[in-house]
Protein backbone atom coordinates (compact mmCIF):
# COMPACT_ATOMS: atom_id res chain seq x y z
CA UNK A 1 0.00 0.00 0.00
CA UNK A 2 2.81 2.17 0.60
CA UNK A 3 4.64 1.36 -1.84
CA UNK A 4 1.47 1.90 -4.58
CA UNK A 5 1.08 5.48 -2.98
CA UNK A 6 4.76 6.13 -3.33
CA UNK A 7 4.06 5.66 -7.08
CA UNK A 8 1.17 7.38 -7.28
CA UNK A 9 3.00 10.35 -5.92
CA UNK A 10 6.01 10.20 -8.16
CA UNK A 11 3.79 9.88 -11.03
CA UNK A 12 1.84 13.22 -9.87
CA UNK A 13 5.21 14.77 -8.75
CA UNK A 14 6.74 14.53 -12.93
CA UNK A 15 3.29 15.38 -14.04
CA UNK A 16 3.11 18.91 -11.77
CA UNK A 17 6.98 19.27 -12.74
CA UNK A 18 5.62 18.64 -16.36
CA UNK A 19 2.96 21.13 -15.93
CA UNK A 20 5.50 24.17 -13.97
CA UNK A 21 7.69 24.30 -16.28
CA UNK A 22 4.98 24.66 -19.51
CA UNK A 23 3.21 27.35 -16.71
CA UNK A 24 6.79 29.18 -16.41
CA UNK A 25 7.60 29.20 -20.04
CA UNK A 26 4.01 30.43 -20.40
CA UNK A 27 4.32 33.61 -18.17
CA UNK A 28 7.95 33.84 -19.65
CA UNK A 29 6.13 34.03 -23.22
CA UNK A 30 2.99 36.26 -21.83
CA UNK A 31 5.85 38.76 -20.01
CA UNK A 32 7.61 39.18 -23.34
CA UNK A 33 4.62 39.93 -25.40
CA UNK A 34 3.33 42.37 -22.54
CA UNK A 35 6.80 44.08 -23.11
CA UNK A 36 6.77 43.99 -26.75
CA UNK A 37 3.30 45.67 -26.34
CA UNK A 38 4.30 48.39 -24.24
CA UNK A 39 7.48 49.26 -25.43
CA UNK A 40 7.82 52.84 -27.37
CA UNK A 41 8.08 53.02 -30.95
CA UNK A 42 10.88 54.09 -32.08
CA UNK A 43 11.90 56.49 -35.35
CA UNK A 44 14.78 58.36 -36.65
CA UNK A 45 13.95 61.41 -38.86
CA UNK A 46 16.40 63.11 -41.24
CA UNK A 47 16.10 66.84 -41.76
CA UNK A 48 17.93 68.90 -44.08
CA UNK A 49 18.44 73.11 -44.05
CA UNK A 50 17.57 75.80 -47.07
CA UNK A 51 17.27 79.04 -47.37
CA UNK A 52 15.42 81.04 -49.73
CA UNK A 53 14.34 78.48 -51.12
CA UNK A 54 18.10 76.77 -51.84
CA UNK A 55 19.32 73.48 -50.13
CA UNK A 56 22.32 74.15 -47.97
CA UNK A 57 25.63 73.00 -49.55
CA UNK A 58 27.94 70.82 -47.93
CA UNK A 59 25.54 70.88 -44.86
CA UNK A 60 25.39 67.92 -41.82
CA UNK A 61 21.90 66.49 -41.86
CA UNK A 62 19.97 66.51 -38.56
CA UNK A 63 19.20 63.02 -37.03
CA UNK A 64 16.33 63.01 -34.29
CA UNK A 65 16.08 59.30 -32.66
CA UNK A 66 12.73 59.58 -30.66
CA UNK A 67 10.69 57.53 -29.02
CA UNK A 68 7.28 57.83 -26.69
CA UNK A 69 9.89 58.51 -23.64
CA UNK A 70 12.66 60.69 -24.67
CA UNK A 71 14.31 61.79 -28.17
CA UNK A 72 17.55 62.56 -28.98
CA UNK A 73 18.77 65.32 -31.20
CA UNK A 74 22.53 64.82 -32.57
CA UNK A 75 23.91 64.84 -36.12
CA UNK A 76 24.92 62.52 -38.81
CA UNK A 77 28.61 63.18 -38.68
CA UNK A 78 28.47 62.74 -34.99
CA UNK A 79 26.46 59.50 -35.45
CA UNK A 80 28.78 58.43 -37.70
CA UNK A 81 32.17 59.66 -35.63
CA UNK A 82 33.24 61.93 -38.27
CA UNK A 83 32.38 65.40 -36.82
CA UNK A 84 34.39 68.06 -36.11
CA UNK A 85 35.25 69.18 -32.50
CA UNK A 86 33.28 70.63 -30.77
CA UNK A 87 29.79 69.20 -31.25
CA UNK A 88 26.68 69.22 -29.11
CA UNK A 89 24.00 66.42 -28.42
CA UNK A 90 20.73 67.19 -26.98
CA UNK A 91 18.33 64.51 -25.27
CA UNK A 92 14.87 65.56 -24.23
CA UNK A 93 12.89 63.48 -21.97
CA UNK A 94 9.23 63.79 -22.33
CA UNK A 95 7.95 62.71 -19.21
CA UNK A 96 9.81 65.07 -16.71
CA UNK A 97 9.81 68.27 -19.57
CA UNK A 98 13.83 67.88 -18.89
CA UNK A 99 16.59 68.69 -21.43
CA UNK A 100 19.93 67.73 -21.13
CA UNK A 101 22.50 69.02 -23.43
CA UNK A 102 25.96 67.40 -23.80
CA UNK A 103 29.10 69.17 -25.26
CA UNK A 104 32.43 67.51 -26.60
CA UNK A 105 34.33 70.14 -26.26
CA UNK A 106 37.74 68.01 -26.78
CA UNK A 107 38.90 64.97 -27.39
CA UNK A 108 38.64 63.99 -23.60
CA UNK A 109 36.68 67.42 -22.45
CA UNK A 110 33.03 66.70 -21.98
CA UNK A 111 30.45 68.76 -20.23
CA UNK A 112 26.49 68.59 -19.76
CA UNK A 113 23.63 70.47 -18.20
CA UNK A 114 20.42 70.08 -17.52
CA UNK A 115 17.27 72.41 -17.55
CA UNK A 116 14.03 71.20 -16.15
CA UNK A 117 11.84 74.59 -16.83
CA UNK A 118 12.57 75.66 -20.54
CA UNK A 119 10.19 73.30 -21.95
CA UNK A 120 7.35 74.70 -19.46
CA UNK A 121 8.21 78.21 -20.48
CA UNK A 122 7.34 77.95 -24.30
CA UNK A 123 4.31 79.31 -25.74
CA UNK A 124 2.44 78.63 -29.32
CA UNK A 125 -0.77 79.76 -31.13
CA UNK A 126 -1.80 76.51 -32.68
CA UNK A 127 -3.63 77.84 -36.39
CA UNK A 128 -5.71 76.14 -38.26
CA UNK A 129 -3.81 75.42 -40.88
CA UNK A 130 -3.24 71.86 -41.84
CA UNK A 131 -1.12 70.32 -44.78
CA UNK A 132 0.63 66.54 -45.15
CA UNK A 133 4.01 66.23 -44.87
CA UNK A 134 5.38 62.75 -45.87
CA UNK A 135 1.53 61.18 -46.11
CA UNK A 136 1.13 62.60 -42.38
CA UNK A 137 -1.71 65.27 -41.32
CA UNK A 138 0.42 68.41 -39.59
CA UNK A 139 -0.79 71.35 -37.68
CA UNK A 140 0.93 74.90 -37.91
CA UNK A 141 2.25 76.23 -34.22
CA UNK A 142 3.51 80.03 -34.44
CA UNK A 143 5.67 81.66 -32.07
CA UNK A 144 8.13 84.24 -31.80
CA UNK A 145 11.78 84.42 -30.54
CA UNK A 146 13.90 86.87 -30.31
CA UNK A 147 11.51 88.99 -32.74
CA UNK A 148 11.61 86.13 -35.35
CA UNK A 149 8.68 84.97 -36.62
CA UNK A 150 9.08 80.87 -35.99
CA UNK A 151 6.34 78.24 -37.47
CA UNK A 152 6.28 74.60 -36.55
CA UNK A 153 4.70 71.63 -38.50
CA UNK A 154 3.74 69.00 -36.10
CA UNK A 155 1.82 65.82 -36.82
CA UNK A 156 0.61 63.47 -33.44
CA UNK A 157 -0.48 60.73 -36.35
CA UNK A 158 2.68 58.72 -35.08
CA UNK A 159 2.27 59.19 -31.44
CA UNK A 160 5.22 60.61 -30.61
CA UNK A 161 7.25 63.94 -29.92
CA UNK A 162 10.45 64.99 -31.21
CA UNK A 163 12.05 67.82 -33.03
CA UNK A 164 14.95 69.27 -34.77
CA UNK A 165 15.80 71.90 -32.01
CA UNK A 166 14.13 72.01 -28.49
CA UNK A 167 11.62 74.03 -29.69
CA UNK A 168 8.14 73.03 -29.98
CA UNK A 169 8.98 69.25 -28.56
CA UNK A 170 5.64 69.17 -26.58
CA UNK A 171 3.49 69.43 -29.48
CA UNK A 172 4.15 66.22 -31.29
CA UNK A 173 6.79 65.18 -34.07
CA UNK A 174 7.71 68.80 -35.64
CA UNK A 175 8.42 67.83 -39.46
CA UNK A 176 9.19 71.54 -40.59
CA UNK A 177 10.24 74.36 -39.16
CA UNK A 178 10.27 77.94 -41.08
CA UNK A 179 12.14 80.77 -39.52
CA UNK A 180 11.30 84.71 -41.12
CA UNK A 181 9.52 82.54 -44.10
CA UNK A 182 12.98 81.76 -45.88
CA UNK A 183 14.82 79.73 -43.84
CA UNK A 184 13.46 75.99 -43.09
CA UNK A 185 14.71 72.87 -41.75
CA UNK A 186 12.59 70.10 -43.56
CA UNK A 187 12.21 66.20 -42.56
CA UNK A 188 13.29 64.69 -45.55
CA UNK A 189 13.00 61.03 -44.04
CA UNK A 190 11.32 59.18 -41.49
CA UNK A 191 12.13 55.11 -40.77
CA UNK A 192 10.82 52.99 -38.36
CA UNK A 193 13.54 51.39 -35.81
CA UNK A 194 13.45 48.27 -34.34
CA UNK A 195 15.05 49.85 -31.24
CA UNK A 196 13.34 52.20 -29.28
CA UNK A 197 16.21 55.13 -28.96
CA UNK A 198 19.99 55.11 -29.92
CA UNK A 199 22.32 55.72 -27.33
CA UNK A 200 25.33 57.01 -29.69
CA UNK A 201 28.53 56.39 -27.79
CA UNK A 202 29.77 59.81 -27.66
CA UNK A 203 27.10 60.12 -24.76
CA UNK A 204 29.13 58.93 -21.70
CA UNK A 205 27.90 59.75 -18.62
CA UNK A 206 31.17 59.19 -16.55
CA UNK A 207 32.85 61.66 -18.35
CA UNK A 208 30.48 64.53 -18.35
CA UNK A 209 31.80 67.78 -16.25
CA UNK A 210 27.83 68.62 -15.01
CA UNK A 211 27.81 72.70 -15.13
CA UNK A 212 25.18 74.69 -14.66
CA UNK A 213 22.93 76.17 -18.14
CA UNK A 214 25.11 79.37 -18.36
CA UNK A 215 28.14 77.79 -17.20
CA UNK A 216 27.47 75.30 -20.05
CA UNK A 217 26.82 78.06 -22.65
CA UNK A 218 29.89 80.26 -21.92
CA UNK A 219 32.00 76.78 -22.53
CA UNK A 220 30.67 75.94 -25.26
CA UNK A 221 30.93 79.39 -27.16
CA UNK A 222 34.34 79.82 -26.36
CA UNK A 223 35.75 76.11 -27.45
CA UNK A 224 34.27 77.68 -30.74
CA UNK A 225 37.54 79.79 -31.44
CA UNK A 226 41.43 79.98 -30.05
CA UNK A 227 42.21 82.36 -27.42
CA UNK A 228 45.83 83.66 -27.28
CA UNK A 229 46.17 85.67 -24.14
CA UNK A 230 48.86 88.34 -24.05
CA UNK A 231 48.43 90.76 -21.25
CA UNK A 232 46.73 89.77 -18.41
CA UNK A 233 45.53 93.64 -15.93
CA UNK A 234 49.32 94.99 -16.66
CA UNK A 235 50.36 98.25 -15.75
CA UNK A 236 51.40 100.76 -18.68
CA UNK A 237 52.40 103.58 -16.45
CA UNK A 238 55.38 106.53 -16.25
CA UNK A 239 58.14 105.75 -13.67
CA UNK A 240 61.47 105.00 -13.57
CA UNK A 241 60.73 102.38 -11.32
CA UNK A 242 58.87 100.44 -13.71
CA UNK A 243 61.11 96.71 -14.58
CA UNK A 244 60.75 93.89 -16.88
CA UNK A 245 60.26 89.96 -16.03
CA UNK A 246 60.62 86.78 -17.40
CA UNK A 247 57.95 87.75 -19.57
CA UNK A 248 56.45 91.47 -20.18
CA UNK A 249 59.58 93.84 -21.23
CA UNK A 250 58.81 97.38 -19.82
CA UNK A 251 60.31 100.43 -22.08
CA UNK A 252 60.51 104.35 -21.94
CA UNK A 253 59.83 104.24 -18.26
CA UNK A 254 57.12 101.58 -18.12
CA UNK A 255 55.19 103.20 -20.99
CA UNK A 256 55.42 100.12 -23.56
CA UNK A 257 55.19 96.80 -22.66
CA UNK A 258 56.40 93.71 -24.55
CA UNK A 259 55.50 89.95 -24.83
CA UNK A 260 56.75 87.32 -27.37
CA UNK A 261 53.80 85.32 -28.59
CA UNK A 262 53.89 82.40 -30.60
CA UNK A 263 51.02 81.95 -33.07
CA UNK A 264 49.26 79.22 -34.26
CA UNK A 265 48.15 78.33 -37.84
CA UNK A 266 45.54 80.60 -38.99
CA UNK A 267 43.12 79.10 -42.14
CA UNK A 268 43.23 81.23 -45.04
CA UNK A 269 39.98 83.02 -44.42
CA UNK A 270 39.53 82.81 -40.79
CA UNK A 271 38.85 85.90 -38.46
CA UNK A 272 40.95 87.61 -36.81
CA UNK A 273 40.38 89.87 -33.77
CA UNK A 274 42.41 92.16 -30.98
CA UNK A 275 40.96 92.95 -28.00
CA UNK A 276 41.41 95.40 -25.21
CA UNK A 277 39.84 96.16 -21.67
CA UNK A 278 41.27 99.18 -20.23
CA UNK A 279 41.18 101.12 -16.86
CA UNK A 280 42.63 103.98 -15.39
CA UNK A 281 45.15 103.10 -12.37
CA UNK A 282 45.78 107.06 -12.02
CA UNK A 283 45.75 108.80 -15.44
CA UNK A 284 42.49 111.55 -15.75
CA UNK A 285 43.19 112.03 -19.49
CA UNK A 286 42.66 111.01 -23.04
CA UNK A 287 45.94 109.38 -24.27
CA UNK A 288 47.02 107.77 -27.46
CA UNK A 289 46.94 103.72 -27.26
CA UNK A 290 48.63 101.43 -30.22
CA UNK A 291 48.69 97.84 -30.04
CA UNK A 292 51.59 96.64 -32.82
CA UNK A 293 53.49 94.14 -34.04
CA UNK A 294 57.40 94.55 -33.86
CA UNK A 295 58.88 93.01 -37.18
CA UNK A 296 62.05 90.86 -37.04
CA UNK A 297 62.92 90.37 -40.68
CA UNK A 298 65.33 93.02 -41.35
CA UNK A 299 68.43 93.94 -40.27
CA UNK A 300 67.47 96.52 -37.86
CA UNK A 301 64.44 96.06 -35.73
CA UNK A 302 62.06 98.45 -33.47
CA UNK A 303 63.09 95.96 -30.65
CA UNK A 304 66.58 97.61 -31.12
CA UNK A 305 65.65 100.85 -30.67
CA UNK A 306 63.40 100.25 -27.81
CA UNK A 307 66.98 98.43 -26.10
CA UNK A 308 69.35 100.99 -27.55
CA UNK A 309 67.49 104.64 -27.58
CA UNK A 310 65.66 105.96 -30.70
CA UNK A 311 68.87 107.62 -32.00
CA UNK A 312 69.82 104.11 -33.40
CA UNK A 313 66.72 103.99 -35.75
CA UNK A 314 67.24 104.75 -39.27
CA UNK A 315 66.13 108.20 -40.08
CA UNK A 316 63.72 110.05 -42.08
CA UNK A 317 63.88 113.53 -43.06
CA UNK A 318 62.53 116.06 -45.45
CA UNK A 319 63.96 119.43 -45.34
CA UNK A 320 62.50 120.67 -42.06
CA UNK A 321 64.96 120.43 -40.29
CA UNK A 322 64.00 117.84 -37.61
CA UNK A 323 64.44 113.91 -37.77
CA UNK A 324 62.40 111.47 -37.29
CA UNK A 325 63.55 108.11 -35.88
CA UNK A 326 62.23 104.87 -37.32
CA UNK A 327 58.89 106.05 -39.31
CA UNK A 328 59.45 104.34 -42.68
CA UNK A 329 60.43 101.23 -44.19
CA UNK A 330 63.99 101.12 -45.53
CA UNK A 331 65.91 98.01 -46.89
CA UNK A 332 67.82 97.34 -43.80
CA UNK A 333 64.66 98.16 -41.33
CA UNK A 334 60.92 97.21 -41.63
CA UNK A 335 58.57 100.03 -39.32
CA UNK A 336 55.76 98.42 -36.57
CA UNK A 337 53.01 96.78 -37.68
CA UNK A 338 50.16 98.48 -36.22
CA UNK A 339 46.92 95.97 -35.08
CA UNK A 340 45.06 98.27 -33.38
CA UNK A 341 45.26 102.30 -32.81
CA UNK A 342 43.20 103.34 -29.72
CA UNK A 343 42.29 106.29 -27.37
CA UNK A 344 41.92 106.07 -23.69
CA UNK A 345 39.14 107.96 -22.28
CA UNK A 346 39.29 110.54 -19.33
CA UNK A 347 39.64 108.60 -15.80
CA UNK A 348 38.14 105.25 -16.40
CA UNK A 349 36.73 103.38 -13.13
CA UNK A 350 39.92 105.62 -11.35
CA UNK A 351 37.60 108.81 -11.76
CA UNK A 352 34.75 107.03 -11.31
CA UNK A 353 34.02 108.89 -7.79
CA UNK A 354 33.30 112.26 -9.26
CA UNK A 355 29.28 112.65 -9.59
CA UNK A 356 26.94 113.89 -12.03
CA UNK A 357 23.08 113.79 -11.96
CA UNK A 358 21.95 110.58 -13.89
CA UNK A 359 25.49 109.52 -15.13
CA UNK A 360 26.44 105.89 -13.70
CA UNK A 361 30.47 105.91 -15.24
CA UNK A 362 31.16 102.20 -16.98
CA UNK A 363 33.73 100.36 -15.50
CA UNK A 364 35.91 99.78 -18.07
CA UNK A 365 36.18 100.51 -21.64
CA UNK A 366 36.26 97.51 -24.49
CA UNK A 367 38.26 97.89 -27.40
CA UNK A 368 38.08 95.16 -30.47
CA UNK A 369 39.32 95.34 -34.05
CA UNK A 370 39.33 92.85 -36.82
CA UNK A 371 42.79 92.33 -38.33
CA UNK A 372 41.99 89.94 -40.38
CA UNK A 373 43.69 91.33 -43.57
CA UNK A 374 46.78 90.92 -41.85
CA UNK A 375 47.15 86.93 -41.06
CA UNK A 376 49.68 86.67 -43.28
CA UNK A 377 51.88 88.48 -40.65
CA UNK A 378 50.56 86.82 -37.82
CA UNK A 379 50.48 82.62 -38.60
CA UNK A 380 52.21 80.37 -37.08
CA UNK A 381 55.19 83.22 -36.07
CA UNK A 382 56.80 83.99 -32.90
CA UNK A 383 56.11 87.57 -32.50
CA UNK A 384 57.10 90.45 -30.38
CA UNK A 385 53.49 91.58 -29.16
CA UNK A 386 53.34 95.52 -27.63
CA UNK A 387 50.85 98.12 -26.67
CA UNK A 388 51.95 101.92 -25.68
CA UNK A 389 50.08 104.21 -24.37
CA UNK A 390 51.69 107.71 -24.04
CA UNK A 391 51.11 109.10 -20.64
CA UNK A 392 53.03 110.91 -17.88
CA UNK A 393 51.43 109.46 -14.91
CA UNK A 394 52.90 106.81 -12.13
CA UNK A 395 49.26 104.99 -11.78
CA UNK A 396 48.92 105.10 -15.21
CA UNK A 397 47.25 102.85 -17.14
CA UNK A 398 45.29 98.73 -16.57
CA UNK A 399 45.12 96.69 -19.76
CA UNK A 400 44.11 93.22 -20.32
CA UNK A 401 44.43 92.04 -23.88
CA UNK A 402 44.20 88.44 -25.99
CA UNK A 403 44.15 87.67 -29.33
CA UNK A 404 41.16 85.28 -30.74
CA UNK A 405 40.93 83.35 -34.35
CA UNK A 406 37.65 82.13 -35.73
CA UNK A 407 37.68 79.55 -38.31
CA UNK A 408 35.70 80.45 -40.70
CA UNK A 409 33.87 77.34 -43.23
CA UNK A 410 34.83 77.19 -46.50
CA UNK A 411 35.59 81.01 -46.57
CA UNK A 412 38.40 82.67 -48.95
CA UNK A 413 41.16 84.38 -48.01
CA UNK A 414 41.06 87.91 -47.51
CA UNK A 415 44.73 88.66 -49.07
CA UNK A 416 47.73 86.20 -48.65
CA UNK A 417 50.17 89.15 -48.59
CA UNK A 418 51.03 92.29 -46.24
CA UNK A 419 54.01 94.59 -45.98
CA UNK A 420 54.44 96.96 -43.70
CA UNK A 421 55.43 100.58 -45.12
CA UNK A 422 55.46 103.08 -42.57
CA UNK A 423 54.27 104.32 -38.57
CA UNK A 424 54.24 108.03 -37.30
CA UNK A 425 52.88 106.74 -34.19
CA UNK A 426 55.84 107.47 -31.93
CA UNK A 427 55.61 104.79 -29.33
CA UNK A 428 58.96 105.94 -28.00
CA UNK A 429 57.29 109.30 -26.71
CA UNK A 430 58.96 108.68 -23.31
CA UNK A 431 62.50 108.09 -24.71
CA UNK A 432 62.91 110.97 -27.18
CA UNK A 433 61.23 109.48 -30.65
CA UNK A 434 60.42 112.79 -32.19
CA UNK A 435 56.99 113.51 -32.76
CA UNK A 436 55.60 113.27 -35.96
CA UNK A 437 55.51 116.95 -37.06
CA UNK A 438 56.63 116.34 -40.65
CA UNK A 439 53.43 117.51 -42.66
CA UNK A 440 54.44 120.55 -42.00
CA UNK A 441 56.01 120.44 -45.99
CA UNK A 442 54.32 119.89 -49.04
CA UNK A 443 56.94 116.73 -49.02
CA UNK A 444 54.69 115.09 -45.83
CA UNK A 445 55.68 111.25 -45.48
CA UNK A 446 57.33 109.91 -48.43
CA UNK A 447 58.54 105.69 -48.15
CA UNK A 448 60.06 104.02 -51.33
CA UNK A 449 59.59 100.32 -51.49
CA UNK A 450 60.40 97.22 -53.51
CA UNK A 451 58.23 94.58 -54.78
CA UNK A 452 60.34 91.39 -55.60
CA UNK A 453 56.41 90.01 -56.99
CA UNK A 454 53.52 91.45 -58.48
CA UNK A 455 50.37 92.01 -55.86
CA UNK A 456 47.14 92.19 -56.97
CA UNK A 457 44.12 93.67 -55.71
CA UNK A 458 46.19 95.83 -53.25
CA UNK A 459 45.36 98.22 -50.38
CA UNK A 460 46.69 100.51 -48.56
CA UNK A 461 45.44 100.00 -44.60
CA UNK A 462 45.81 103.62 -43.56
CA UNK A 463 45.21 104.39 -39.35
CA UNK A 464 45.47 108.28 -39.29
CA UNK A 465 45.02 109.84 -36.51
CA UNK A 466 45.40 114.33 -35.92
CA UNK A 467 46.76 115.56 -32.77
CA UNK A 468 47.38 119.21 -31.20
CA UNK A 469 44.87 119.74 -28.05
CA UNK A 470 44.22 123.27 -28.26
CA UNK A 471 41.51 125.58 -30.04
CA UNK A 472 43.39 125.46 -33.01
CA UNK A 473 45.33 122.12 -32.95
CA UNK A 474 44.76 119.84 -35.63
CA UNK A 475 42.81 117.76 -33.27
CA UNK A 476 39.95 119.86 -33.46
CA UNK A 477 40.44 120.93 -37.09
CA UNK A 478 39.29 119.21 -39.91
CA UNK A 479 42.69 118.19 -42.47
CA UNK A 480 42.57 116.91 -45.48
CA UNK A 481 44.47 113.97 -46.11
CA UNK A 482 46.14 113.09 -49.75
CA UNK A 483 47.25 109.70 -50.47
CA UNK A 484 50.04 109.47 -53.78
CA UNK A 485 50.84 106.48 -55.25
CA UNK A 486 54.27 106.76 -57.61
CA UNK A 487 53.23 110.87 -58.26
CA UNK A 488 49.86 110.23 -58.66
CA UNK A 489 46.90 111.11 -56.17
CA UNK A 490 44.89 108.17 -55.41
CA UNK A 491 42.82 109.20 -52.69
CA UNK A 492 42.14 112.04 -50.40
CA UNK A 493 39.34 112.37 -47.77
CA UNK A 494 39.40 114.17 -44.39
CA UNK A 495 39.26 111.85 -41.29
CA UNK A 496 36.76 113.09 -38.86
CA UNK A 497 34.35 111.68 -36.26
CA UNK A 498 31.58 113.31 -35.06
CA UNK A 499 30.23 110.98 -32.50
CA UNK A 500 32.05 111.66 -29.39
CA UNK A 501 29.10 112.70 -27.39
CA UNK A 502 28.27 108.57 -27.61
CA UNK A 503 31.16 107.60 -25.32
CA UNK A 504 30.41 110.08 -22.17
CA UNK A 505 29.71 107.53 -19.73
CA UNK A 506 33.67 106.61 -20.76
CA UNK A 507 34.70 109.92 -19.59
CA UNK A 508 33.73 110.71 -15.59
CA UNK A 509 36.89 113.06 -15.46
CA UNK A 510 36.35 115.47 -18.87
CA UNK A 511 36.25 119.10 -17.93
CA UNK A 512 32.81 120.58 -18.45
CA UNK A 513 32.47 123.70 -20.09
CA UNK A 514 29.95 127.19 -19.99
CA UNK A 515 28.77 125.86 -23.19
CA UNK A 516 27.06 122.79 -21.69
CA UNK A 517 29.54 120.20 -23.40
CA UNK A 518 32.30 118.45 -21.97
CA UNK A 519 35.92 117.83 -23.53
CA UNK A 520 34.79 113.92 -24.73
CA UNK A 521 31.57 115.78 -26.48
CA UNK A 522 33.73 117.18 -29.09
CA UNK A 523 34.30 116.12 -32.75
CA UNK A 524 38.16 115.22 -33.53
CA UNK A 525 40.27 114.28 -36.16
CA UNK A 526 39.34 110.71 -36.56
CA UNK A 527 39.18 109.96 -33.22
CA UNK A 528 37.19 110.19 -29.59
CA UNK A 529 38.20 109.37 -26.23
CA UNK A 530 37.31 105.63 -25.28
CA UNK A 531 37.26 104.62 -29.51
CA UNK A 532 39.01 102.84 -32.01
CA UNK A 533 40.45 104.07 -35.09
CA UNK A 534 38.90 102.03 -37.45
CA UNK A 535 41.56 101.89 -40.99
CA UNK A 536 40.97 102.74 -44.65
CA UNK A 537 41.07 100.90 -46.92
CA UNK A 538 42.42 101.99 -49.65
CA UNK A 539 42.68 100.25 -53.37
CA UNK A 540 45.25 100.39 -55.32
CA UNK A 541 44.84 98.54 -57.77
CA UNK A 542 47.66 95.74 -59.68
CA UNK A 543 51.60 96.33 -58.57
CA UNK A 544 54.16 95.52 -60.61
CA UNK A 545 57.36 94.23 -59.05
CA UNK A 546 59.81 96.71 -58.44
CA UNK A 547 59.97 100.21 -57.13
CA UNK A 548 57.02 101.73 -55.94
CA UNK A 549 56.58 105.38 -53.47
CA UNK A 550 53.85 106.79 -51.73
CA UNK A 551 53.10 110.01 -50.00
CA UNK A 552 51.19 111.13 -47.30
CA UNK A 553 50.33 115.09 -47.62
CA UNK A 554 48.54 116.71 -44.85
CA UNK A 555 47.90 120.35 -44.47
CA UNK A 556 49.80 120.80 -40.68
CA UNK A 557 48.83 123.41 -38.48
CA UNK A 558 51.06 125.72 -37.46
CA UNK A 559 52.75 126.01 -34.09
CA UNK A 560 51.52 128.52 -31.54
CA UNK A 561 53.62 128.88 -28.67
CA UNK A 562 54.64 126.12 -27.59
CA UNK A 563 51.74 123.99 -28.96
CA UNK A 564 52.38 121.96 -31.64
CA UNK A 565 50.32 119.77 -34.11
CA UNK A 566 51.28 116.26 -35.28
CA UNK A 567 49.41 113.20 -37.38
CA UNK A 568 49.88 109.49 -36.38
CA UNK A 569 50.03 107.62 -39.62
CA UNK A 570 50.55 104.04 -40.15
CA UNK A 571 50.22 101.93 -43.40
CA UNK A 572 50.19 98.75 -44.31
CA UNK A 573 50.07 97.46 -48.00
CA UNK A 574 47.92 94.31 -48.69
CA UNK A 575 46.83 92.50 -51.09
CA UNK A 576 47.70 88.96 -53.09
Amino acid sequence: MYEKNYLCSTTQLKKMKKNLTLLFFFCIGTLLAQVKNISPKGYKITYLKSSNGKQLEQQDPILVFTSELETLITSENIHNGKADLPYEQTVVKHAKNEITQFSRLGTSNWISTTDSTSLAKQTFEITTESKKIHGYNCLKAKTSINSNTIELWFTKDLNVKGAPTVLGQHLGLVLEMVRNGNFVITATKIEKLKKAMVQPTSLISDKHQKVDLLTYRDLLWKSRFTTIPIFDNETINFSDTSKSNDSILRFANGTVILKKVRLPKINSGSQVFVDVLEQSNGDAYDRTGSVFVIPTDAKISFLDGLKNGSKTLPVFENGNGKQYQGVIRTPDYTPLLELMRFFTPFGIKQFNHIQLKDKTWHEAVPYRQDISELQSQLSEKELWIGTFIGNYDKGGHKISMNITIHNEENASAKNTFALPLFNTTNVMEMAGQEYATMFNRDKGLEVTFTLTNDVKSAKLRYITTGHGGWENGDEFVPKKNTILLNGKEIHAFIPWRQDCGSYRLFNPASGNFPNGLSSSDYSRSNWCPGTVTNPTLIDLGDLKAGKHTIQIVIPQGAPEGTSFSAWNVSGVLIGN
